[in-house]
């Protein structure tokens, strides 16, 4: 706690006071009278001209003298008077009064009032002076307090003011560290930044480098592609000269001259027609570039088939001969018999034997798939392979670790969600399709705690794109066999991914007309040299340790993939741009009906994909074409169905009675049902 200092000025002032009422005017005692009464008498006895009176019989008036003889001022820089001085100033008071009555005496001789009156003057400034020395004490006192107070003061604002540097000098070292600390962050903040600079500047080196290399690649591909192709084309217009020839080899006359009776027609219309086929792939190649392998592998069944016909000619010229040189008609019955079991066997291994011209215009049906649909087809299978070619480093990544490991998170992260579909609510679905979305898009994903991103590898994008389209349909066989209502919201997904990521769908096609042929629709044939194994496997049946599936089980999931693919033709995702066209609308499926009904049906296989197909967007068609669709209906029970019955057995008849339930039913009420399961509005607000 600090001491207040007393103003020096105000100190003064209050002295002075004091001194002014202690030097007022000399008033005469009230007891004047008496003490004059009682000097009167003795007083001329006792004052003699002797000087050897003591100092104890005069009045006392030293202090006056002694008082007059102190210098002004000198008061206040003397200290108080100690204790061991009262007696030294006893003795010197006493000699001043000695001295003062010496001087005195005359003048108190010549009258007594003037005596007294001394006295009293004396008394009076005796006391004068006692007054001044105690006021100069108390002043004293006062000072020192002063001072005390004063130098406390100064000693606490000195240390106030020390206690404020120290203050001062903490904050400007802490103001300082903060600086220093926020420099040494902002300078690791650039280094950080520096090092990100130089790391990412080395992976667009590294990308840009990868791309020249990949562009190079390109360009070797496409030096080989072209050399290849010509050497295709050189092969191709040998094959056609080779046709040529042998078509040069069936009599132009149609008939044998030795042999009235046998008609060769069939076998120059047939090596006609495979000439033409061949000149129209030709033309077909040149005019879009170089041919295919698949162009030149059918120029060449087709020079295959073109010998296998010359062959058969020649046989039948020598049996003919030698029919007529035995003259024998029950051999000749014989051997006709003999010759349409042969056809009957072979049009019963799915790949039906062509018949006559005339009855095959008649009736109108076709043994193979129409070329276009098959180039189409060759084309998606082509894409499938350049994929898988696409992503070969990932794909045999045995040796590496860490690319095996981004191989399996990604192959999850593409797989799981696909798993996950089924009739759920619209909103999971959503989820689902963001994240597949997210996936293709190049967003990293959570996949079981861990962040994956096709750009973790080069290949990753197109490692993804075929994994997901090849689990696309195996949910397909798989859950749509089981469960029909399935087929929907796996269908309304994979639209919307097509329609944003076309590459997806063109992959998924191909994997769907693998595993199913009869979703192009086409009836693999028998080649020669292909083991029954490997024509199975074609056909869509599993074979595994040398036993093929059973036969429900085959059509099971048949059925599962036609009724995908006949939700997806019919379906958009709700959520994406509405203007734009299906990326495989319902024109496919008009196609692929169209198509169906111009081939030769099979037993059990050909009614059961119709069932499904009609099932499940006969509805969406029949608002599509209108009358048309109605026609095709019609074609369906008049004529189409009674082809069915004639290739199906007894033990086979249960398909073709679904349908022909199914065909009566809707031409009776002229009207297709709405599939089971179709997707409402209500489902995509829970």
């Amino acid at each position: 706690m600090s001491v207040k200092a007393v103003p020096r000025s105000r100190t003064i002032f209050s002295l002075k006071a004091a001194l002014e009422g202690c030097v007022a005017p000399v008033e005469l005692s009230p007891y004047c009278g008496w003490v004059l009464d009682s000097l009167s008498g003795p007083l001329a006895q006792e004052i003699t001209p002797s000087e050897t009176s003591t100092p104890k019989q005069s009045t006392p008036l030293p202090k006056r003298a002694s008082a007059e003889k102190i210098p002004p001022g000198s008061h206040r820089s003397s200290s108080p008077p100690s204790s061991a001085e009262p007696s030294e100033t006893k003795e010197n008071d006493h000699l001043s009064l000695l001295e003062i009555n010496q001087e005195v005496v005359p003048a108190v001789l010549s009258s007594k009032v003037a005596k007294v009156e001394g006295c009293i003057r004396m008394y009076e400034e005796l006391h004068r002076l006692k007054a001044e020395e105690r006021l100069r004490q108390r002043q004293e006192e006062q000072e020192q307090m002063v001072r005390a107070a004063y130098a406390q003061a100064s000693e606490q604002l000195k240390r106030f003011d020390e206690l404020r540097e120290l203050k001062r000098h903490q904050e400007f070292q802490e103001l300082q560290e903060v600086m220093e600390k926020s420099s040494k962050e902002a300078q690791g903040q650039q280094e950080k930044l520096k090092e990100e600079h130089r790391h990412r500047a080395k992976i667009l080196n590294l990308k840009l480098r990868e791309a020249e290399q990949q562009r190079q690649r390109q360009e070797e591909l496409e030096r080989l592609r072209k050399e290849e192709g010509q050497e295709r084309l050189r092969r191709l217009y040998s094959i056609q000269e080779e046709l040529l020839q042998l078509n040069q080899q069936i009599d132009p006359n149609y008939r044998h001259k030795d042999l009235p009776r046998i008609d060769l027609s069939a076998y120059s219309n047939r090596g006609n027609q495979i000439c033409g086929l061949v000149s129209g792939l030709i033309r077909t190649t040149s005019e879009r570039g170089f041919p295919t392998q698949a162009d030149v592998a059918s120029t060449e069944r087709a020079l295959q088939e073109m010998r296998g016909l010359i062959s058969s000619m020649q046989q039948e010229i020598t049996a003919a001969l030698e029919e007529k040189k035995r003259k024998d008609e029950e051999e000749k019955k014989q051997k006709q018999k003999e010759l349409e079991k042969k056809e009957q066997m072979k049009s019963q291994t799915a790949a039906p034997a062509q018949q006559s011209g005339g009855k095959q215009q008649k009736e109108g049906l076709q043994v193979k798939t129409e070329e276009s649909i098959m180039q189409w087809y060759q084309q998606l299978q082509d894409a499938a392979e350049q994929c898988v070619a696409a992503f070969s480093e990932i794909g045999n990544c045995k040796g590496n670790t860490e690319v095996r490991k981004i191989k399996t998170n990604l192959q999850k992260a593409a797989t799981i969600p696909v798993s996950q579909i089924s009739s759920i609510s619209g909103s999971k679905l959503r989820e689902v399709f963001d994240k597949i979305n997210n996936l293709l898009s190049g967003k990293p994903v959570q996949t079981e705690g861990q962040a994956v991103s096709v750009t973790q590898h080069p290949q990753g994008l197109e490692f993804v794109c075929y994994k997901l389209a090849e689990k696309f349909v195996k949910h397909g066989e798989g859950e749509v066999s089981f469960h029909h209502d399935s087929a929907f919201p796996i269908a309304v997904v994979l639209s919307g991914i097509w329609e944003l990521h076309p590459r997806v769908g063109d992959i998924f096609l191909a994997h769907l007309h693998k595993k199913c042929p009869y979703s192009v629709p086409f009836y693999p044939a028998r080649k020669e040299g292909t083991s029954m194994e490997e024509y199975q496997r074609m056909l869509g049946y599993e074979v595994r340790d040398s036993k093929v599936e059973e036969q429900d089980h085959f059509l099971k999931r048949m059925s599962g993939m036609i009724r995908l693919y006949a939700a997806i033709i019919q379906l958009r995702w709700p959520y994406g741009n509405k203007q734009g066209a299906h990326p495989h609308g319902l024109s496919y499926g008009w196609r692929w009906l169209a198509q169906m009904l111009n081939l030769e049906p099979l037993a059990d296989v050909t009614a059961m994909l119709l069932l499904d197909f009609l099932e499940v967007c006969g509805n969406a068609l029949m608002k599509q074409y209108g009358i048309q669709f109605w026609k095709t209906m019609f074609f369906i029970q008049k004529s189409y169905i009674p082809r069915i019955e004639a290739v199906t057995s007894s033990g086979q008849m249960g398909c073709l009675s679904r349908l022909k339930n199914f065909m009566q039913k809707c031409l009776q009420a002229e009207e297709i049902p709405l599939p089971k399961g179709i997707l409402t509005p209500s489902f995509w607000r829970t």
